[in-house]
């Protein structure tokens, strides 16, 4: 499957800002490596010359003072150099952006949070161009509908079935279990969803890296019946692809993974593998648009569905959505199913889920235009 050509579109940028919100949460987030006592979220707003705005998003979850830093790299590396240059597009940005960086990260040993920096700035570009061009993000970049079949993810291990429950309500039709929590309770757990959906519904699972080859070998032997869609990371990223094949070739789950992937090379590497069914990069994480374009449409043509990882606030989920929407595909966009404000305050039309599907619209842009003092008055009160 080919994708369109990313359009050409020419800036200079006036000015590049990141701001921070944190919002307190009742109910921690899990993960098998870590717990989310917090929501932040990092969003950058750029201006071009002409004063035409777009707004992006950095991935910030992890450690839990990554927003703080992430921000300041925005502030005192990128911004220094982009601001007052020409490019041709966001693409030449990125490009630009990623060389200019290259050393620095290496030295630093920062060559994660610069990419995500980075990633962050080409989400604010792309949405910059396709407001100034009048036209929604997806149709801007070749997307031929508006509609995006949605899951409910990021489901704790604690009481599923009333997080499963209250999203069904909502309009979802899919849904990923977190396990990783031991073979009793992720099994407890699968068995009580999968009785409450019934055969049809899909269900997924993510182990967020948490087995070692022989764990999962055994896990996916003990998980096979119970249907799955996918089974997301269920090694360490960094395991040697080999293992990754061993793992596919013992089980029929699909395997999903792509989130901790960084950069052209390691997509290259991970797509010849084949252990991946579903390939899963975040916008937000590495590449933005103009990095995991290429990515997208080689893993498509690869016969692998393509998935979008996001965990944030709602400018990256919308970013996400649009791209998603623009691939085409049987992909499923991944909407957290734990309250947070910093999302759902932005989310626009990912709000509104009538089974299973969203529709983005035709607003310029992403489609939202975050009001900031209304964003810090929500994040102020927490959930």
């Amino acid at each position: 499957m080919n994708l369109a050509p990313l359009p050409a579109a020419p800036l200079q940028l006036a000015r590049l800002e990141a701001f921070v919100f944190r919002c307190p949460i009742a109910t921690p987030v899990r993960t098998s490596f870590g717990t989310m006592h917090d929501r932040p979220a990092v969003y950058v707003r750029a201006e071009d010359v002409d004063g035409a705005v777009g707004w992006g998003e950095i991935w910030c979850n992890f450690p839990s003072c990554g927003a703080e830093h992430r921000a300041r790299l925005l502030q005192t590396v990128m911004a220094p150099l982009a601001v007052g240059r020409s490019f041709t597009g966001p693409a030449e940005a990125f490009d630009w952006l990623t060389e200019r960086t290259a050393v620095l990260a290496i030295q630093s040993g920062e060559y994660g949070p610069m990419a995500q920096a980075i990633a962050g700035i080409d989400l604010a570009l792309w949405d910059l161009c396709a407001r100034r061009a009048g036209q929604p993000l997806w149709r801007h970049l070749g997307g031929r509908g508006d509609a995006v079949t949605v899951y409910a993810s990021g489901i704790n291990p604690d009481g599923p079935e009333d997080v499963v429950a209250a999203r069904r309500a909502e309009g979802y039709r899919a849904f990923k279990l977190k396990v990783g929590f031991g073979e009793a309770r992720d099994l407890r757990n699968l068995a009580t969803l999968r009785e409450m959906l019934g055969p049809g519904v899909p269900l997924m699972v993510d182990a967020n890296q948490g087995w070692s080859l022989d764990e999962a070998r055994r896990m996916v032997d003990r998980i096979g019946g119970f249907g799955l869609a996918w089974l997301e990371e269920p090694l360490r990223a960094d395991r040697p692809w080999a293992e990754w094949q061993q793992l596919a070739r013992a089980t029929g789950i699909p395997l999903a993974g792509g989130e901790n992937v960084l950069g052209w090379p390691a997509f290259e590497a991970a797509i010849d593998a084949r252990a991946f069914a579903v390939l899963q990069p975040d916008l937000a994480k590495w590449g933005g648009i103009s990095g995991c374009w290429p990515v997208i449409e080689r893993g498509m043509q690869a016969g692998l569905r393509y998935c979008p990882h996001f965990l944030g606030g709602g400018i990256g989920l919308l970013a996400s959505a649009h791209v998603l929407a623009a691939a085409g595909g049987d992909g499923l966009l991944e909407i957290d199913a734990n309250p947070n404000p910093l999302r759902t305050e932005l989310a626009g039309p990912l709000t509104s889920i009538a089974d299973g599907t969203a529709r983005l619209g035709s607003a310029p842009g992403i489609g939202v235009q975050p009001d900031l003092r209304h964003v810090a008055e929500i994040a102020a009160r927490g959930c």
